[in-house]
């Protein structure tokens, strides 16, 4: 028995291999995250006799191009989660944090746990891409949040509540009536200092020309509100770049969250799952994509406990003794984004409350007894996740589903 314990870190990895009884069969040793230094390290391990297991942390994305490599190369690889190392053999009050010490604590773990390492799959390329490309889309999210805040902030000192004078939603390019509005209407003296009909007709033209709907109604209820409002900004050229500058910023963070959710769903579209996610309730065009990404290949999980313990939504048991917990917290060590976009599908059939939907029933329930808005939303996801897992499953491997379920 071989076992390689690789600590990863970004652009190399330091390499140990042990023997039962704590034999040194390597000392440890970088090796950079190059093809002539991984294969360097390729050599080594298939020049040892006996049977060879590689063990590292998933840590990010930095254990990849290792895992990848060594895995095509037709070496066993096991990625497992770090909290389960993270407290293996601690046997002393000095713990030291390195990496030659955390390759040896791999190499440890390695041979203790050896008949249960699981074995790497490495995600096909479409799912590494939905993946990133996810990733990103929080990213952009998070910009655009950012983008539309600062917008607005600037136009309490211009034309307060310009943000709220429509509603429309997005269009595919990510552009709204009330960005566009206020590119053009950047100050109240931009309305007020002309008549109503002056200002109707001109906003008339505005929407003919960049393809919304008129209405004298409205142009008449912005125009009043803007006679009767404060601005603090002079009505000059600095003001205007500043507004016009956080339009654009904001109009260009919105084009690449759009453009991102529609390339997310062509992608989702080509992996198998996907009908049977897409027919779920609360699961629409962005959601769905956002769940398969981060749950990935469902078979990967061996039973429905598996797939909650991976998203952080499974209750930890709290015993000892004639002691037992009846309320315990989630263990939340799994992946927080798994976890947002859960609590986002749970908000949203809490908003429309389909009374055929058991999720639903179920948060419900939770909710009538009293529990708190994360116990109940917690819960939810949970039951929601060992539906996916059923579903799923039983659409990829009919047999193993109707075994599981």
């Amino acid at each position: 028995m071989n076992a390689v314990g690789i600590d990863v870190s970004k652009g190399k990895s330091t390499v140990t291999i042990r023997q039962p009884g704590d034999v040194v069969v390597l000392a440890p040793r970088d090796y950079r995250h190059t093809q002539s230094s991984i294969n360097d390290l390729i050599t080594t391990i298939k020049c040892l006799e006996g049977e060879t297991k590689v063990c590292m942390e998933h840590t990010g994305r930095y254990y990849e191009p290792m895992a990848s490599w060594l895995s095509a190369a037709g070496i066993f690889v096991s990625a497992v989660n770090p909290w389960l190392i993270k407290d293996f053999g601690n046997e002393s009050i000095r713990t030291p944090k390195t990496d030659k010490a955390d390759a040896k604590k791999i190499a440890r773990f390695a041979l203790d746990r050896w008949a249960k390492l699981p074995q790497y799959s490495r995600m096909d390329e479409l799912r590494n891409q939905l993946k990133t490309m996810n990733r990103q889309f929080g990213f952009y999210m998070d910009q655009k949040t950012a983008m539309k805040n600062n917008l607005i902030a600037l136009l309490d000192q211009t034309f307060p509540g310009a943000n709220c004078f429509f509603d429309s939603p997005a269009r595919s390019d990510g552009s709204q009536k009330w960005v566009d509005f206020v590119y053009t209407y950047w100050h109240v003296d931009c309305v007020r200092s002309k008549s109503l009909e002056a200002f109707t007709e001109h906003y008339k033209n505005w929407c003919k020309r960049k393809g919304y709907n008129f209405s004298a109604a409205k142009a008449e209820e912005v125009y009043l509100a803007a006679a009767d409002l404060i601005a603090v900004f002079p009505k000059d050229d600095y003001t205007k770049l500043l507004i016009r500058q956080a339009v654009a910023m904001l109009n260009i963070a919105s084009e690449t969250v759009e453009t991102l959710r529609i390339k997310m769903d062509q992608t989702a579209s080509q992996l198998p799952e996907y009908p049977v996610v897409m027919e779920m309730d609360g699961v629409g065009a962005t959601l769905g994509p956002q769940l398969i990404a981060e749950i990935g290949d469902v078979t990967r999980f061996k039973h429905r406990g598996a797939l909650t313990a991976f998203a952080g939504v499974d209750p930890r048991a709290n015993e000892s003794g004639d002691y037992k917990r009846v309320s315990n917290p989630t263990s939340k060590k799994g992946s927080p984004h798994l976890r947002k976009t859960l609590f986002q599908i749970m908000d949203g059939l809490i908003q429309r409350s389909p009374a055929d939907n058991p999720v639903y029933a179920f948060m419900d329930k939770k909710r009538a007894q009293g529990k708190p808005y994360y116990v109940y939303m917690t819960a939810g996801a949970n039951k929601f996740l060992r539906i996916y897992y059923g579903k799923v499953n039983a659409y990829l491997s009919p047999t193993e589903g109707a075994e599981d379920s």
